[in-house]
């Protein structure tokens, strides 16, 4: 049990030694408040050189690369690496998150910088297209996007004089770019003769479009405009990586080593060599430089900070120090002291005071270090090399004791025994060297048992043995000092080891998450004081277990920091810290740790702090000590909604089908018929995997959601209307705070949130292209502007919505696991709450992202699943409900208490002015005060307390409560069972709604002359339901099997239901009570039937294959229709009771002479002349033209034809309902289509009089009543929303023109098939100018040396003139419509031809030209808003898509 809890003690970062200068620049700045800001690993850091304390922003999930500061300098932007990077806004005062920028970039982000005022943010990717961005921070939204270069690109800056100018440079280019609505244009510098085409790495933007750059060569290039005017050869004597602008001036820093500072005409103002001064060393190369009044900060590339004071230039103080390039493997801590040791493949070792942060000693080898030890007495270090040696040096002075080779192979680890006799070291070439201490080191013993390189050792606390672990993951032990390996498991039993880093063994079994690589985990260390592990990951990780950790899967805290390979992790001698270090980040973190007992003082103090400085945020392992879930709870959890077909795929399966069907001859298609049908009434409610999804209206009115539709009930006129936008299972429900419109959200491959009107049923917006596979929460914000939704994919993704804009605010991964409920902050807009499987979470918006916080429980209570949550009377306080029926009552993100409120799950809860409402799985409906303090009523749904009025019949007390809602004086309760009743505050209760409860509803009887119909289903019962304007069930009945078919007598007394375990009963029609059963067969009875007139036989088919006939009279077996291959699916009588019409799953259909069943074959044609009495076959040719294009064998479940034997009406597995004509030959006959059905729908019958359509949901238990309306009928009433589409998509019938024009494909128009055979490339595909020295020299005269090469940019000789576009003849109209029109009040037109926008004046005969585009314009059109004058859009042919190009002004063709 211990393992399998966290344990309650806690890291805290408290210092990291390090900064990033490799591979980064223009990464270090001052702050507002002087402090210094730069980041190291995947952490940005604050450092204050006055209190010599640093603040750390932890929001990045993997190694930051570029950090810009805002021009107020307090926001800072810092931009990761990754497979789906993004860019963090913070505050460095409270090192919050302000804004996320994300779902843009790949790879990693290169660059960022701020504009003039801070608004907008632009950032450059790592992609291939290295693509440059803009955005608007502060609402996490992107303005404009375009790819940046082919190249690399260092540097990117907005020109701080001319707004939407930018300026980026790059590998052997300089681009100059504007910003003109939502499109960047780019023009490439040109360098002419001027200065060579080289590399840039950094640039400034000045006054009077100047731009200074810095080249790889170390000259200083400038620019006017977009051409070099001159260089500043020599400024630096290598590379120039950083240019930092301010009110003095520049600074420049460069590989050389040196600080120039020049005037703001960029005069030379000073030199600072730091390769000079006393902290100087050769080959110091500065990274980053920032100039603030008489202070120069300066970052170098071996992660070295400098503090400059101008006027005592040569005293530089060192701020931070850090390792350089190379792996950072060697990390010791001293047996007495608070001093850690590291070393690196920089092949330095250095001691690092954990009380004063800082580097006290540093001392270089002649190879790279890859492990360190320091002995009992802290007198000797001990260094074991890549090259196979070891070094011993004195701690005291770093002075060399013994310099040992022994191997070739890296040593990678060594230690000292506890009594300081021995020194073990361990091998790449899986040996273990036993060296005696006291004898100068001389070789004692040798362990030569493993197969493999030596990862981890330790010594027993007696010196007698060491356990080694080895790459293949083995544990061996050896007897000391000699070596020899012990067999003996006895031996071992009773060892108390002095220390364990050992990765294998018996106390860490429980470090290993499941499916690890054995060498995911690199280091470990315990601590046998506090009783706890730590260990340090490939994934950057460092996590704290409880130890001895035993049980596989155990849960821990983890604490991220590191951006990949933490590579070593180690208690400090007295346990108040562990040190931890990244093998490619080069850094140390060192953590405070803080004990279970003064961790109730840290959080009480700060609890900002202390939770989220340490992201212990997410700490927990999936696995838990929670109880086993609630049945109901684990039953939804494994739902998964995915389909196999989705609606969305039907069109592209249908556009295959038709190239396959093309060469196929096919006849004359039947028309529609002229009938059509409208959904009238639908029995069911959404409840057994959904809550919180019942409303009242404005009106008074209840909405709630069944199959695909959403419902709006009358409950005083018992009416229902219905929105029916959506294409598939609607999973969730919100109700606007003004209750006047609703948001859904549903099932599908790019499933959609609509948010709908509940007066006029209309759709106001639909939103879509975040979610997959489905949306199973929504809620609006208090004032109605915003919405979150949630879905089912893999990570549960949690998207904000602009509802009226359609736009997406921000998104976030949710979880792994199930979210049952969002719940946005009445309060705050950019809150959030989101409840599910052992997961309670608060959010706030950032940008384009959220901020999440897991709920803080502590001692209070266990971290359990939660089923809903509701907001309380402050902004801070929260509710949500559990899986064991207690309510959690949050304040901010700490649990305060819990309350005991239900037996079983919490499912519902709601909100009132005063107090509170819940229901739960025990049935009990709950009132309590503001501070569920008290319980105020109880209410039990009961068969007992049912009203008068009710519409239909409560099948059981106690039913689980889904949903609550409030209004009107009354309690809406929404149930598991599909029953939605309103509790009277006095106690009565009455039945509004109801439908099947979960389980397949397959069977379906329209009584012979009664407006009823009976159904069956896997729910285990029997129910006959009203279809005239009562509108209720009128009778239900519990069976001991779940049923798939019933069917009534030709006199209505008598009902037949088929069972699933092969047996069937008839009951009286009136009173439901059994008449006869019988059991002849194992499998589903699929089909019965009676025979018309009398009804003398029953025919009975099963899932054997078989068909019984029955006498009815006798009450025995008279036949058995033997003969099919596969099941029954359908089955009908002929008009004189004597022929059997039966279809199976193998799409047979056959014919068997009644009652002795003998098999008869019946040629297709005469099918059709046979009169039958019913018709639900699927197959033969007068239904042919049912099956879909798309058809699969089970593809069309149910027909049934109307008695006048005009219309077939069908039913199939993608939840369609259509109307054919009958008989319908041929294939793909013409339908109409109506949905509502969320997928299969199982059944469908007419009424006896064909007034009516009922058909059956199969996954969705909803029975839905469909008026027939004749033809004609239509006319008279405007058409439904739900009329289906007349699919006539295969009619053709175009005109000719119209034919050749729909054939046009631009693509290969515009973009590859040449007129006339062509050579070279367009200039705007090409992928970059050739530079001057490429073009190959036009002269007769001998070649010109190479820096002598001439060029007419700069010459002051006459420029060759421009060609200027006078007169262009032609027009496009051979495949455009609507692309001429009059402007300026009829003087001027204007069109299109070519790639050119023309305006034509009437008067004068002249023409001017937009000449923009650079490809075919197809679409031209006027902005007729009188603000908007003279404005023209235009679209044209481009190589990816087509594109709308931009607007143009036609005064001046801008």
């Amino acid at each position: 049990m211990a393992a399998r809890s966290a344990p309650s003690c806690h890291l805290r970062l408290e210092w990291v030694y390090g900064y990033r200068g490799h591979q980064c620049r223009n990464n270090l700045y001052y702050t507002a408040a002087k402090e210094i800001v730069y980041f190291v690993a995947g952490v940005g850091v604050v450092y204050s050189p006055r209190e010599h304390r640093q603040k750390f922003y932890r929001g990045h999930s993997d190694d930051i690369i570029s950090l810009a500061l805002h021009p107020e300098r307090v926001l800072v932007a810092t931009g990761q690496v990754g497979k789906e990077p993004y860019i963090c806004v913070w505050d460095s005062y409270t090192v919050q998150t302000i804004s996320v920028l994300k779902d843009v970039h790949t790879h990693g982000i290169a660059c960022l910088a701020f504009d003039l005022d801070g608004q907008r943010l632009v950032s450059v990717g790592l992609d291939s297209k290295n693509a440059v961005c803009v955005w608007d921070w502060k609402r996490g939204k992107m303005l404009s996007m375009a790819p940046g270069h082919t190249d690399r690109i260092f540097d990117i800056s907005w020109d701080l004089y001319q707004p939407n100018k930018l300026v980026s440079c790059g590998v052997k280019h300089i681009k100059f770019w504007s910003l003109c609505g939502n499109a960047l244009t780019p023009k490439r510098g040109v360098f002419g003769r001027t200065g060579d085409l080289q590399t840039i790495l950094c640039l400034a933007c000045a006054r009077d479009e100047l731009t200074y750059s810095g080249a790889l060569n170390g000259d200083i290039y400038v620019w006017k405009g977009i051409n070099l005017i001159r260089t500043i050869p020599g400024a630096h004597t290598a590379g120039i990586f950083s240019m930092n602008a301010c009110e003095e001036g520049f600074a420049t820093g460069g590989r050389d080593g040196c600080i120039r500072l020049w005037d703001l005409t960029f005069k030379p103002i000073t030199v600072i060599d730091l390769r000079e001064t006393d902290q100087g060393y050769k080959g110091l190369s500065v990274r980053s430089v920032c100039w603030r009044g008489d202070h120069i900060l300066v970052g170098t590339q071996d992660s070295e900070i400098f503090e400059i004071v101008v006027h005592e230039r040569n005293k530089p103080f060192l701020i931070m120090q850090g390792h350089c390039e190379g792996e950072l493997w060697a990390l010791a801590v001293h047996p007495t002291k608070p001093l850690a040791v590291t070393g690196s493949d920089d092949r330095s070792v250095r001691i690092w005071s954990l009380v004063d942060h800082a580097l006290i000693a540093r001392c270089n080898m002649e190879e790279p270090i890859r492990c360190a030890a320091v002995n009992v007495d802290g007198i000797h270090l001990a260094l074991g090399m890549k090259d196979g040696s070891f070094t011993v040096l004195r701690v005291r002075d770093m002075t060399e004791v013994v310099h040992i080779k022994d191997r070739k192979e890296a040593i990678h680890e060594l230690k000292y025994s506890p009594d300081g006799a021995y020194l073990a070291v361990g091998c790449n070439d899986s040996s273990v060297d036993i060296y005696g201490v006291a004898q100068r080191y001389k070789k004692v013993g040798e362990c030569i048992g493993s197969l493999s390189f030596i990862t981890h050792l330790d010594w027993s606390s007696d010196s007698r043995y060491v356990q080694t672990n080895d790459g293949n993951g083995k544990r061996h032990f050896y007897r000391m000092p000699g070596g020899k390996e012990v067999s003996s498991k006895e031996e071992i039993k009773g060892v108390h080891w002095a220390s364990w880093t050992c990765v294998s063994g018996l106390e860490v079994n429980g470090i290993w998450p499941k499916y690890s690589n054995i060498n995911d985990i690199n280091s470990v260390d315990g601590n046998c004081i506090g009783q706890v592990l730590v260990t340090a990951d490939d994934y950057g990780i460092v996590k704290l277990f409880r130890y001895p950790c035993l049980r596989k899967g155990a849960k821990f805290k983890k604490y991220i920091g590191h951006s990949a390979h933490v590579t070593n992790v180690r208690w400090s001698h007295d346990c108040q810290w562990v040190i931890s270090i990244g093998g490619a980040d080069h850094s140390v973190f060192q953590w405070k740790f803080i004990p279970e007992r003064k961790l109730k003082d840290t959080l009480h103090i700060a609890p900002q702090e202390s939770l989220v400085d340490s992201n212990s945020d997410d700490s927990d392992s999936d696995l838990s000590d929670v109880p086993e879930l609630d049945s109901e709870i684990e039953q939804e959890t494994q739902l998964t909604y995915r389909r196999q077909v989705y609606k969305e795929d039907l069109p592209q399966l249908k556009e295959q089908w038709k190239e396959k069907q093309k060469n196929a001859t096919s006849k004359r298609r039947e028309r529609a018929p002229g009938n059509s049908i409208r959904l009238h009434f639908v029995h069911g409610y959404r409840g057994y995997d959904c809550r919180s999804n019942l409303f009242y209206t404005q009106t008074g009115e209840i909405v709630y959601h069944v199959a695909a539709v959403g419902v709006i009930y009358n409950r005083q006129q018992n009416t229902q209307r219905f929105y029916m936008g959506h294409d598939d299972d609607i999973l969730c429900l919100a109700i606007h705070p003004l209750k006047d419109y609703v948001a859904t959200g549903q099932v599908g491959r790019d499933p959609s949130v609509h948010i709908w009107d509940t007066e006029t049923v209309k759709p106001l917006s639909v939103l879509k292209g975040y979610h997959q596979y489905g949306v199973c929460a929504v809620d609006f914000s208090a004032d109605g502007k915003r919405l979150a939704s949630v879905g089912i994919d893999d990570n549960h993704t949690i998207v904000l919505w602009d509802w009226k804009k359609g736009e997406k605010l921000s998104v976030e991964r949710g979880s792994k696991d199930k979210i049952f409920v969002v719940k946005m902050n009445p309060y705050m807009p950019d809150k959030l709450i989101t409840a599910g499987i052992k997961h309670v979470k608060f959010w706030r918006r950032a940008g384009g992202g959220l901020i999440g916080r897991k709920g803080y429980i502590g001692t209070l209570g266990k971290n359990e699943t939660m089923m809903c949550a509701v907001y309380g009377w402050t902004e801070e306080m929260a509710f949500s409900g559990t899986a064991t029926g207690d309510v959690c009552i949050w304040r901010d993100v700490f649990l305060v208490k819990t309350v005991k409120a239900h037996d079983g799950p919490v499912f519902s809860m709601h909100a009132l002015e005063k107090g509170f409402v819940t229901g739960g799985k025990d049935g009990i409906v709950a009132l309590w005060d503001d501070s569920f303090e008290r319980c105020l009523k109880t209410y039990a749904i009961k068969r007992a307390a049912l009203a008068p009025g009710s519409k239909g019949l409560l099948l059981e007390d106690n039913p689980s409560i889904r949903a609550i809602s409030l209004g009107y004086g009354h309690i809406l309760v929404g149930t598991k069972n599909g029953e939605i009743l309103e509790v009277d505050k006095s106690g009565p209760i009455t039945l509004l709604v109801q439908g099947h409860m979960e389980g397949e509803v397959w069977g379906l009887a329209t009584h012979p002359y009664l407006p009823i119909c009976a159904t069956v289903s896997d729910d285990k019962t029997l129910r006959i339901w009203d279809l005239s304007p009562s509108h209720c069930m009128l009778a239900v009945r519990k069976l001991k099997k779940g049923g798939r078919c019933c069917c009534f007598s030709p006199d209505g007394k008598a009902l037949a239901v088929g069972l699933n375990d092969g047996s069937f009963l008839m009951a009286n029609a009136d009173t439901l009570e059994d008449l006869v059963s019988f059991h002849h067969r194992k499998d589903i009875i699929s089909d019965i039937r009676f025979s018309p007139g009398s009804g003398k036989y029953v025919a009975v088919a099963s899932h054997d294959s078989f068909i019984d006939i029955y006498n009815v009279m006798s009450s025995k077996r008279v036949g058995v229709c033997k003969g099919a291959t596969s099941y029954i699916t359908h089955i009908d009588w002929d008009v004189r009771g004597k022929l059997l019409q039966v279809n199976t799953g193998a799409k047979e259909q056959l014919f068997f002479e009644a009652p002795r069943g003998k098999k008869q074959t019946i040629p297709s044609v005469e099918v059709e002349k046979i009169g039958w009495a019913s018709w639900t076959s699927v197959l033969g040719l007068c239904c042919e033209g049912i099956w879909p294009i798309i058809g699969e064998v089970t593809d069309v479940t149910a027909s049934c034809l109307t008695s006048d034997k005009m219309v077939l009406a069908t039913g199939d597995d993608l939840g369609f309902v259509k109307l054919f004509r009958y008989p319908t030959k041929g294939e793909f006959g013409k339908f109409k289509r109506y949905m509502a059905h969320s997928t299969h729908v199982t059944n469908v019958r007419w009424t006896y009089d064909d007034s009516m359509l009922v058909t059956l949901g199969g996954a969705d238990m909803s029975l839905m009543v469909w008026t027939n309306e004749m033809e004609g009928y239509r006319e008279k009433r405007p058409c439904d929303s739900e009329e289906s589409d007349i699919d006539s998509e295969e009619d053709g019938g175009y005109d000719s023109d119209v034919t050749k024009e729909n054939e046009i494909s631009y693509t290969v128009k515009a973009l590859s098939t040449n007129i006339r055979p062509m050579f070279g490339i367009k200039p705007h595909l090409q992928q970059k100018e050739p530079s001057i020295d490429e073009r190959p020299p036009v002269s007769r005269a001998p070649p010109q040396p190479e820096k002598l090469q001439t060029n007419n940019v700069g010459k002051k000789k006459r420029p060759i003139e421009d060609l200027v576009l006078e007169l262009v003849f032609g027009y496009r109209g051979r495949d455009c419509r609507n692309n001429v029109h009059y402007l300026n009040d009829g003087d001027d037109i204007v069109y299109h031809t070519a790639s050119v926008g023309i305006l034509h004046n009437v008067v004068t005969g002249t023409q001017s030209f937009y000449q923009e585009h650079n490809d075919d314009i197809l679409c031209l059109t006027v902005n007729q808003h009188p603000k908007f004058n003279n404005i023209v859009a235009t679209g044209q042919v481009i190589q990816q898509t087509c594109q709308l190009q931009l607007l143009l002004s036609t005064s001046g063709m801008q």
